[in-house]
């Protein structure tokens, strides 16, 4: 498979879009961009993109030292991605377990992880979601918590989930929402805050209503702002969680921004999700319906006029390098943004990085910073510390820090199972054993799942 313009960088697997039977696959660069080739024995070939331009792939990706499960939940039978649990072969621990609360939504969104909405689903009772995160501490450690669904502000409960989370010793529970209820609901709010929530992963899509139109199907910006206002007055932070769409948003990325900075009172990060297909999505993808990674991050670069640079973003120290991208920025009084990290390639590495490590460090990040800023420093005579100019920037870092990160999730098109084996967003499922997201939420052409239940 070499030709004059084309190499292949390694061999992996994957599944076939319409059986989802585990096949071999080959990542194969063709100039500056990589695809997926793949090809089913009963549905034929599939050639999707991975990756396009600079940053180069082969400069973002890292070496990294697998942590295994300590306790595996599952035993190696069918192999990845059927025999999830975690089983031994799993090669990251646990930084967010992800549970799912409710099935029910009060949108029907054009795309959807969940496919949620049916009117008939049950809720799981405390005592099942108790469970839940029994499970999740079977992992090993109190890793953060995402309350999800479906919309899990549906139920009234939801500040009692997440009290419990906080007895069982759980450091950073977060809620993922829409943001309807929250906008409507001050006092709804209120108990969220003192129950315990540390912030709120909120569904924003840019800062015109014809995205929303578009998106969700209705004209949801007033409500948006509405939401986060109501999080403001209770010091509940908010990460801004765009789904990017090609020729729907993907030019909205740099006002979504500007937005944040705008707001950095309660906005502590943009977490970009370029679109996946699984779940809900109008139809099949096509390689034009795809943002690849070095996409989104020159397109932030554009979009903010250099604001935010590319050479400022990192790969993950937690998942799989070609999984996400992340890098944190301190706004000062002149609008500027001091980053705070910087991309090395990975040929100047001295040595791999250790999953576990990875794990530790991510976990902790994202708790300190995707919530409120604490109480500011002071000295022992009770003055605020001042360490001249220096005290401007640690001070505008606790207050004035903006996370800009963003996730590229796998579906039965561009699945690598090599990716896979990296994940550390694990989803409860009902019967307790920890899945890797994007095996949770794989779905074949047709809607299927192998993990996903139904309402």
């Amino acid at each position: 498979m070499h030709g004059e313009d084309r190499v292949v960088l390694s061999e992996t697997e994957s599944v076939c879009p319409e059986c989802l039977s585990r096949i071999p696959a080959f990542k194969v660069a063709e100039g500056r961009n990589v695809f997926l080739r793949k090809t089913c024995p009963d549905h034929g070939e599939f050639n999707v993109v991975l990756w396009r331009g600079e940053p180069s792939h082969t400069e973002w990706v890292r070496p990294k030292i697998p942590s295994f499960p300590s306790a595996p939940e599952t035993r190696r039978e069918q192999g990845c991605p059927f025999d999830c649990g975690l089983c031994p072969d799993h090669r990251q621990q646990t930084c967010t377990a992800l549970l799912e609360v409710t099935q029910r939504c009060d949108l029907r969104c054009s795309y959807c992880f969940a496919d949620s909405g049916a009117a008939g689903a049950v809720d799981p009772g405390l005592s099942v979601v108790r469970s839940w995160y029994e499970a999740a501490l079977r992992a090993g450690h109190p890793c953060n918590i995402q309350l999800s669904g479906g919309e899990p502000t549906l139920r009234d409960d939801l500040p009692e989930i997440v009290a419990l989370g906080r007895e069982m010793g759980f450091p950073f529970v977060q809620v993922n929402t829409n943001g309807l209820r929250l906008a409507r609901d001050p006092w709804f709010v209120e108990r969220l805050k003192e129950a315990g929530a540390a912030s709120v992963f909120l569904q924003f899509d840019g800062t015109d209503d014809s995205i929303y139109d578009t998106l969700r199907h209705s004209r949801l910006l007033r409500t948006k702002l509405e939401a986060i206002d109501n999080c403001m007055r209770q010091e509940l932070a908010v990460v801004l969680v765009p789904t990017v769409v090609p020729g729907v948003n993907a030019n909205a990325l740099g006002d979504i921004i500007r937005f944040a900075i705008e707001n950095l009172s309660v906005v502590r990060g943009v977490h970009f999700q370029p679109v996946s297909y699984f779940g809900r999505y109008p139809r099949p993808p096509l390689d034009a319906d795809r943002l690849t990674l070095p996409e989104l991050i020159r397109s932030v670069e554009e979009q903010t006029s250099g604001l935010i640079a590319v050479a400022c973003f990192k790969p993950p120290g937690c998942e799989n390098a070609l999984c996400s991208f992340h890098g944190n920025f301190v706004v000062m009084p002149d609008g500027a943004a001091v980053a705070l990290t910087r991309h090395e390639p990975s040929n100047s590495c001295c040595r791999p990085l250790k999953a576990e490590e990875g794990a530790v460090k991510t976990r902790a990040f994202v708790s300190k910073h995707w919530a409120a800023p604490g109480a500011s420093p002071t000295s022992e005579e009770g003055t605020e510390l001042s360490l001249g100019e220096w005290s401007v920037l640690l001070e505008r870092a606790r207050t004035h820090m903006l996370c800009i990160s963003g996730m590229c999730f796998q579906d039965a098109w561009n699945l690598d199972l090599e990716r896979l084996r990296d994940c550390c967003i694990h989803v409860v499922s009902a019967d307790g054993r920890l899945i890797p997201f994007c095996a949770y939420n794989l779905t074949d052409s047709d809607g299927r799942s192998p993990y996903r239940t139904g309402p």
